[in-house]
């Protein structure tokens, strides 16, 4: 076991993850009320692979990323979303009912030096399935480099000149790798029959039931309330659902306990959640519906086949090419530079070696692999 000792930056050095796992988890049970049987699938989901256990393992990266990349540490501190990957974007749509892409999770919205959103895209990127490109008639692999620079591109175009991702219009040509197909959407209201209703793990708190049937259209018909089971690292949260009819069709609305950063519990702060001021970003075309209970500590939103995080390897068209990692890039950029330190930004990068992001993405997925491995052993 690795000695836990502080690092001089507020952060720790790592020590076993079997031990931040339990002290995570321990934590978590003094900020909401954990579904175990929730946690006990997302310990199974931390076995599939590597790319899923870093999806998982939030609180491990942030407990660990300044002390594996202490020449990042030191850089400009920024709002950032912390549990950055390339499975943390989804679709929603405006006020103007306009379809938007972009980051669709801030739960682990944190102050971060900024390269550490970055850091962490970029080795989601080596960890997932092998993207390929396009060279002729051929297929071949995306290579580690080339998808750092990807990304490193679109967010300095991003910082410089950020703007919401609409599917309607500038970024139409996404459509092709997000849209909803018609299986999709079946698979959807699939899920939604069986949601839990009798026998739920937890019955809904007064206030978060209040609040969702607030969030249904006017003149919606309820119907009942029940539980889901989602994501990676934010399973074992209770989340609730309310499911209403509306004017011929069914609509749906779902609330999850938001707690503090897992990055506030690393380096043992008081912390509070960001998500709306993040979310609700100057450069964001934000879903209406999304909400914020406080009084419960419930995040509310509307979900839809076209509201709806994106799975590289649950959607059909989804593929992993630069020109999409170029655009993910593009979106931390636009949400870095909501909180107007892009200067600050622009100066630290332009005095960094070209290849700073590939090096530290290499060895964040080094570290991130060999955690994998001991919990496959000992988990």
């Amino acid at each position: 076991m690795i000695k836990q000792t502080p690092n001089g930056s507020g952060g720790l050095e790592p020590r076993s993850f079997l031990d931040d796992n339990k002290a995570f988890e321990r934590w978590l049970r003094s900020q909401c009320r954990v579904v175990e049987p929730d946690l006990e699938e997302k310990h199974k989901k931390m076995k599939e692979d590597p790319f899923v256990f870093l999806r998982a393992t939030f609180f491990r990266w942030a407990r660990c990323i300044e002390a594996l990349c202490p020449d990042l540490r030191g850089a400009p501190r920024v709002l950032s979303v912390g549990d950055m990957h390339i499975e943390n974007f989804g679709t929603w749509r405006d006020a103007e009912g306009r379809l938007v892409w972009g980051v669709n999770d801030f739960d682990e919205a944190a102050s971060i030096p900024y390269p550490f959103d970055l850091v962490r895209l970029a080795a989601s990127a080596r960890l997932a399935p092998k993207a390929k490109k396009k060279k002729g008639r051929t297929m071949t692999h995306i290579g580690n480099g080339d998808a750092a620079k990807a990304i490193l591109y679109g967010y300095k175009n991003g910082l410089q000149h950020p703007r919401p991702s609409l599917l309607d219009e500038d970024a139409s040509w996404m459509r092709k790798f997000v849209a909803c197909t018609d299986e999709e959407r079946a698979e959807f209201w699939d899920e939604v029959k069986q949601y839990r209703r009798k026998g739920m793990p937890l019955p809904a708190p007064p206030p978060v039931a209040a609040a969702l049937r607030k969030n249904l259209p006017r003149g919606a018909s309820f119907s009942h309330f029940g539980t889901r089971s989602a994501g990676a690292g934010s399973l074992g949260r209770p989340r609730f659902v309310a499911v209403a009819d509306w004017r011929g069709g069914q609509v749906v609305r779902e609330a999850k306990a938001l707690v503090p950063s897992a990055w506030d519990w690393a380096h043992e702060m008081q912390g509070k959640s960001r998500f709306l001021k993040l979310a609700r970003g100057l450069y964001r075309a934000p879903d209406p519906h999304l909400a914020v209970q406080r009084q419960s500590g419930f995040m509310i939103r509307r979900i839809a086949p076209d509201s709806r995080k994106i799975n590289l390897r649950d959607h059909a068209n989804m593929r992993l090419e630069l020109k999409l990692l170029y655009a993910m890039g593009f979106e931390v950029g636009a949400v870095h530079a909501a909180t107007g330190t892009s200067k600050k930004i622009t100066d630290d990068l332009d005095e960094r070696d070209r290849d700073w992001l590939h090096a530290a993405a290499k060895a964040a997925a080094a570290f991130v692999e060999k955690d994998f491995g001991e919990w496959r052993k000992y988990g």
